[in-house]
Order: C-alpha cells, then sequence, then structure tokens
C-alpha cells in the first residue's frame, strides 16, 4: 500500500527530467520559429492552441485504446479552469509585449511567493525558515542572470499581474484537482486540452493581431516551418504531461522553484546555439540559483522526515491490542508490561 502511495524515487526524477528537456527544448524549437531570423511565425498564443489540439489528440486516442481511463470532473470546473490557463497564457503574451525584457522576468520571479501565498490561504500550507531562504537564493540567483533592463507601465503591470495570479492559480488547481478527483496527472490534462484548445484555436489569431498586427491568413506555411511547429507541438505534449505530473507529486511550489532549472539551461544553450551573451554576472547568478535549488531539495526533504511519525518500538508494540494476531492464536508467550511477568 505504501508503494502505491508514494510514487519511486526513479519516477520522480523522470518526472522532472522530462519537464526540463522538453521544456527547454520547445523554447529551442520556437526560437527558430518564431524568430525574425529563423520562420517569423509570430503567433504565440494561436502556436498555443496547436499545442493543446494535439495534446487533446494524444489524450483522446489514449483514452480510446484503454491506456488511460477518463474520470468524471464536473464541466464548469474544466471550464473555469480552462478560462483561468488561457488568461494566463494571454496574460503572459501581452506582458511580454508591453513590458521590457527586465520587468517580465521580475514578474515571473514574482509567481513563487505569490504561489506560498496563495498555498498558504487555499490550503493552509506553512513553510520553514530553511524553505523560503533557499526561495529567496534561487529567485536572487535567476534574478540576477536574467533580469537586464527594467521599465513597467500601467497597462503592462496589470498584464503581468493577470497573467502571475492566473499562472499561480492555475499550477495549484492542477494539484487540488488531482488529489479531490483522484485523478491522475494524464487523465486531467486529457479533459481540460480540448476546451483549451477549442477556445485558443478561435480566439488566438485575434489575439496575436492585436498583438503584432499581422493575420495568420497571410502567412507563408514553408516545410521547415511547417516541421518546427510538429516538433514544437510533439514538445508540448511532454511539456504539459510532465507538468501536470510533477505539480501532482510534488507541489506548485517546488515546480516554480526547481522549474528555474530550465532558465539556466535555456541560457547556457542560448549562448552554444544561437551565440548569445554570456557575462560573468550570468555565470554568477545561475551558481547561486543552482545553490539555492540544491538547498531547497535538502530542506524538503528534511522537512518530510520531521513530519514525519517515528515508528514505535517493540515493547509499545506488544502492548495490548498491538499483540500480534498470531501470537495471540498461536499461544506463544506475551509480556505484560505492567507486570512483568510472562503469561501464555
Amino acid at each position: 500500500m505504501e508503494a502505491e502511495k508514494k510514487p519511486p524515487a526513479v519516477s520522480d526524477v523522470g518526472a522532472w527530467a522530462m519537464n526540463v528537456v522538453s521544456s527547454v527544448g520547445i523554447i529551442m524549437a520556437n526560437k527558430q520559429l518564431m524568430s525574425s531570423s529563423g520562420y517569423a511565425f509570430a503567433f504565440a498564443t494561436t502556436l498555443t492552441g496547436f499545442h493543446f489540439t494535439v495534446t487533446a489528440l494524444v489524450g483522446w486516442i489514449s483514452n480510446a485504446t484503454g491506456y488511460s481511463v477518463s474520470k468524471h470532473v464536473p464541466l464548469w470546473e474544466l471550464v473555469w479552469f480552462s478560462l483561468v490557463a488561457n488568461t494566463s497564457i494571454t496574460g503572459m503574451n501581452l506582458s511580454l509585449m508591453l513590458n521590457s525584457v527586465g520587468f517580465y522576468q521580475i514578474s515571473k520571479l514574482s509567481m513563487i511567493p505569490v504561489v506560498c501565498l496563495m498555498e498558504w490561504v487555499l490550503n493552509s500550507k506553512h513553510y520553514t525558515t530553511k524553505v523560503i531562504s533557499a526561495v529567496v537564493v534561487v529567485a536572487a540567483g535567476v534574478g540576477i542572470c536574467t533580469v537586464t533592463d527594467v521599465e513597467v507601465n500601467a497597462k503592462g503591470f496589470i498584464c503581468a499581474c493577470v497573467a502571475v495570479f492566473c499562472t499561480s492559480l492555475q499550477q495549484i488547481t492542477i494539484g487540488s484537482f488531482q488529489k479531490k478527483y483522484n485523478i491522475g496527472s494524464f487523465e486531467l490534462l486529457s479533459k481540460t486540452a480540448p476546451i483549451q484548445a477549442i477556445s485558443l484555436i478561435i480566439l488566438g489569431p485575434f489575439v496575436d493581431y492585436y498583438l503584432n498586427g499581422r493575420s495568420l491568413l497571410n502567412y507563408n506555411f514553408s516545410g521547415g516551418a511547417t516541421f518546427f511547429i510538429l516538433l514544437s507541438c510533439s514538445l508540448a505534449v511532454f511539456c504539459n504531461m510532465s507538468q501536470y505530473l510533477c505539480i501532482g507529486r510534488f507541489s506548485a511550489t517546488s515546480f516554480q522553484v526547481l522549474g528555474h532549472m530550465k532558465t539556466v539551461c535555456v541560457l547556457i544553450l542560448g549562448w552554444i546555439l544561437f551565440d548569445s551573451a554570456l557575462t560573468v554576472k550570468n555565470i554568477m547568478g545561475m551558481l547561486l540559483a543552482v545553490m539555492g535549488m540544491v538547498v531547497y531539495s535538502w530542506a524538503v526533504e528534511a522537512e518530510k522526515k520531521a513530519a514525519t511519525p517515528i515508528p514505535r518500538n517493540k515493547s509499545d508494540m506488544l502492548d495490548g491490542e498491538d499483540v500480534p494476531l498470531k501470537a495471540r492464536v498461536s499461544g506463544l508467550p506475551t509480556v505484560d508490561l505492567e507486570e512483568g511477568e510472562m503469561k501464555s
């Protein structure tokens, strides 16, 4: 029973590895697809709709072949979740468009304390001083290596606040739904993906036209662009699945903190593949962030061990009702701890 309640450590590592690899891979693929030096596909919201369409298709095939079992989740909750998730996506895109890159990175970093605060309010979750200190170190390290210019305006600030709030709420809701309805990560994803796909495919082109003034109907879908769109969609299936998997097994806070490993990987790969600048400031920030992630992992494990009840000793196990049934039935002698006598 215990093995069923807690997934093995290898699976946990595999879930994190899948999320990091797929997330970094999709960023690299999208960079080639969307950059002006690549295929200039400047339709981020519509592309996200493509991602969820492929994810929904994979979920439908999985349910149809019996690989996964569809469980009941009220439709209104799925629609509410999809609304929050789509607002998060749109808010992030608008925040990136209206704000400087530096303020956009700061808004992403602010998700860590926001998630912690929301988990405390909604789930009464408390954090030790070690965990809080590690979170601060991670945020500081990522901030040092990513934040450059910081410019903010009223519209951009509002969009950033909406994006941070909705993204944090979405990640907390994923874990809550899995526990509330006893549903697996992939099964939950297969239920939410179709609603998000339909809404983003319909609204995405209009949002993208507002963002960059370009129409999807005028884009030239070349062979290379189509290949990278399909590659991005394929990686998105693993990225979405691993996100639900990680949050379901750990927590939204852990997902945010350890997820910044992806930022470090993106900076390194950008330097290797795209000749991006990598300064001493970037390197020092990355080292600080990695150190914070290690400390965070250690602090969480220490917190789990402290919360684990200490097993009772053998003398306690032999007291009263805890005497093994086999010993009673077979007539083996037992110990009366109060009188110190042997009984049979």
